[in-house]
């Protein structure tokens, strides 16, 4: 269990630092419209990898997988952190996400061949919870300091560490359950191979359809798109070893389980990626000091997991528990939309910890009533499918939310400069970059003092545009959440006592 939790670390520090360096990422390899795909890169290769790794592990046993996810997540992570340019940190982003896609797919469903027993398994889980909670507690303000102070290469090498430590613990002591009694049947590959299209093609049509790219090519990505996941689910209903078997799609307790994580995994990323963005570009600050903005959020998932864990097996109903991380969520993401740089920290540290808090008692429970739900010979891959959901949720969030603060920060900010008559300054100002980058302040400083006018003024432009824009995306968050409290009356009553088939 330890050397599993420094797994659950590795995975859980990378999402969290890399939020508050991204901006000084963005500043000095100059690439702002390839600012979502840092995550999305990420969130996609590990949403083709889990259900393949998930299906891989039922029919071979976990401990191999997890070793090689190990090495690939780390070796990768060195490669993030030796990128030149936008498009060499993405692709390693990309390897990266296979590694994590793996970890995540064999990880949470080694806890159930260890620990058979549903209130038993949730003990140990707590640990698990702890040890998610200790990563994203540090990751923040970790993120923060060695980006501020040592660079944000740091914030990738930080990984070699954990993994390390990780790789020992496993190697030495993890056993090697295999729960099939057949002999392991061939993979699906051209599952594997549809999944990856469809979803690969729904990425770039997301990412592509509010830049306005031709018509043919969008069209050509949608018809790419809808042939795929028909073939693909034509394919799953008839191949014998399926890498995502259809039952799991048709069964009435699991289906609102993944159609909530997937909510959730949109909205979590949508709050994770894009407010470090707001308190560095839109209010000024450092990243450390947005990165201790944000450890309040990670702390409190913490002790939303442990607190859950010592409420939820002593009630008839758990369900209800899914309503109090809704609504706990809701008010995190209504509070985002209000915050401006003048609101208190005191203020907005409270709403960090109140989406924290949500957070920490939403996503253990899907976890824990997927498990209860699953049968014993599918717990690998439908828990991969649940993870698997949370990362799609978390592409189609950090992509849709991050085409929109894109599109309205341009707008707010050229309609801003028209009114001023400064329209000659908008190329300097059309990327948010300019927030971030201290060389190009002095840069465009230079010329603004040049023409007598005060470039404080045009930042402030700037900021308050990207904030607006972030608001707004945040109002989806808002949005989707009443959505999620009504996907919760569709989760059919759990009992976490019961024997598992």
């Amino acid at each position: 269990m330890l050397g599993l939790c420094f797994v659950l670390i590795l995975v859980a520090l990378d999402q969290t630092v890399i939020g508050t360096a991204l901006p000084t990422v963005v500043a000095e390899l100059h690439g702002f419209d390839l600012y979502a795909w840092v995550g999305t890169a990420y969130l996609l290769t590990s949403i083709i990898t889990v259900p393949i790794f998930g299906k891989l592990g039922d029919e071979h046993g976990r401990k191999p997988f997890v070793l090689a996810a190990i090495v690939l997540f780390t070796a990768a992570s060195m490669l993030c952190g030796w990128a030149q340019n936008m498009p060499q940190l993405v692709l390693a982003r990309g390897a990266q996400g296979i590694g994590g896609g793996m970890l995540v797919a064999t990880t949470f469903a080694c806890i159930p061949d260890l620990f058979p027993d549903p209130r038993s398994r949730l003990r140990w889980q707590i640990m698990f919870s702890t040890s998610f909670g200790l990563a994203n507690a540090v990751g923040p303000s970790m993120g923060g300091y060695l980006t501020e102070h040592w660079g944000w290469r740091s914030v990738f090498f930080v990984n070699l560490p954990v993994g390390l430590a990780s790789l020992l613990f496993v190697s030495r002591y993890l056993p090697h359950i295999r729960h099939a009694e057949h002999e392991p049947k061939p993979l699906d590959w051209q599952g594997s191979a549809l999944i990856a299209l469809c979803l690969g093609s729904m990425q770039l049509l997301v990412e592509w359809w509010p830049q306005h790219k031709p018509v043919a090519w969008l069209l050509a990505l949608a018809c790419v798109m809808a042939v795929s996941l028909v073939t693909l689910i034509w394919w799953e209903r008839r191949c014998p070893n399926p890498v995502l078997p259809m039952s799991l799609l048709s069964d009435r307790h699991l289906v609102p389980l993944f159609t909530l994580s997937l909510s959730m995994g949109f909205c979590m990323f949508a709050v994770m990626y894009y407010a470090p963005l707001m308190f560095q570009g839109g209010f000024g600050l450092s990243p450390n000091q947005a990165g201790l903005l944000i450890t309040p959020f990670a702390v409190f998932i913490t002790v939303g997991s442990i607190t859950n864990g010592r409420i939820v097996t002593r009630l008839s109903s758990p369900n209800w528990m899914l309503y109090v991380g809704a609504a706990l969520f809701w008010l995190a993401a209504l509070a985002l939309t209000q915050v401006t740089a003048s609101t208190p920290h005191a203020l907005v540290v409270a709403a960090m910890m109140t989406g924290g808090l949500g957070i920490g008692v939403l996503l253990p429970n899907l976890t824990l009533f997927t498990q209860a739900s699953a049968q014993r010979q599918q717990l690998g891959v439908a828990t991969a499918m649940l993870q698997s959901t949370r990362m799609m949720g978390g592409m189609l969030g950090t992509a849709l939310v991050g085409t929109l603060v894109s599109h309205h920060y341009v707008q707010a900010v050229e309609q801003a400069l028209v009114q001023r008559g400064q329209t000659r300054w908008l190329p300097w100002l059309s990327d948010p970059q300019i927030l971030v980058d201290a060389s190009e302040v002095t840069r465009l400083n230079a010329l603004v003092t040049q023409a007598g006018q005060d470039t404080s003024a045009l930042l402030d432009v700037a900021r308050h545009g990207l904030v607006s824009a972030i608001h707004d995306g945040q109002w989806i968050v808002v949005g989707l959440m009443v959505i999620v409290a009504v996907l919760v009356k569709c989760v059919p009553p759990m009992n976490l006592h019961a024997d598992k088939p």
